[in-house]
């Protein structure tokens, strides 16, 4: 049987980026051999625009409006729920990337290659050309405080090198989770643990589903021979100190399951207290910056 393929991207304020990523998507689609692949495009934006509607349609997609931004868990999970038909692959994409033409047909082999890799990631370009660490160890008390608290100063630091591998970007390899900004996942690892959770709001929710594919025995690997490029973040651009508090929230719900229990109570406090005082402290410098 033939491997299937069904795609689902997130959009907000998308106008200048969508008509990109269709256009990319769809000759991907095609070098890989799913050029009839179903394309939902779901919208979290609070009024329609005309502009990512008819791109959407025009490409051959699907629009969803959505009635609530929920975030971008939500999203995904309302997009999911709207496909009609059962692909053996799905991919979560962001509006702002553009897909390299081989990427989908890489990312599809290494996914035949290995049955036992529920979610598989690209190369993620910046606009500059550099390659974005997309591809993270899990974070863990000690790896995520020292990051968080030496990551913007000392960006060459060991416990930020450590967490986002930054040494490790050239070679297929294992990781402890994928960024959703492109993702290809087998559709039976990502209904096995549920999909996304949408308690998370923005952020956190890759790391999130990457620790339960990992626990359900599904392996995350890297594939950079496939490339994307992450045209700008256009949703998080548009208000980054509120996307910033954002962050240290999900970090913060992340880190209180992961760190469960009554005798840990102590340490959850002095995590929300640290997380809280990060987040104003760094609302403030991006206040003054602006």
């Amino acid at each position: 049987m033939t491997a299937s393929l069904a795609v689902v991207a997130v959009a907000y304020g998308s106008d200048d980026t969508i008509g990109a990523f269709l256009t990319s998507l769809g000759e991907s689609l095609r070098r890989a051999g799913q050029p009839d692949a179903e394309v939902v495009v779901a919208d979290n934006s609070p009024v329609p625009s005309a502009t990512v509607v008819q791109l959407v349609e025009a490409s051959g997609a699907r629009y969803l409006h959505l009635a609530a931004n929920a975030g971008y868990g939500a999203g995904v999970t309302a997009a999911v729920a709207a496909l009609e038909r059962q692909a053996t692959y799905l991919v979560v994409s962001n509006p702002d990337i553009v897909v390299e033409p081989d990427c989908l047909a890489l990312l599809l082999s290494a996914a035949e290659r290995l049955p036992d890799a529920g979610a598989l990631g690209p190369r993620i370009l910046d606009d500059d050309g550099g390659t974005y660490p997309s591809a993270r160890s899990l974070p863990s008390l000690r790896t995520g405080v020292g990051h968080a608290a030496l990551g913007r100063v000392w960006p060459t630091n060991p416990w930020s090198t450590s967490y986002k591998a930054e040494r490790e970007l050239d070679r297929e390899r294992d990781a402890g989770w994928l960024s959703g900004a492109f993702l290809l996942l087998r559709r039976s690892a990502f209904d096995e643990v549920g999909g996304f959770d949408d308690s998370y709001f923005m952020y956190f929710e890759d790391v999130d589903l990457g620790q339960r594919l990992g626990r359900a025995g599904w392996r995350s690997v890297y594939v950079p021979t496939g490339t994307v490029v992450h045209a700008g973040a256009q949703s998080t651009s548009q208000n980054s100190v509120v996307m910033e508090r954002v962050h240290h929230e999900s970090a913060y719900l992340y880190l209180s399951r992961k760190y469960h229990g009554r005798v840990l109570a102590p340490l959850r406090l002095a995590l929300r207290l640290g997380l809280a005082a990060r987040a104003r402290w760094v609302t403030r410098r991006r206040r003054r910056a602006s």
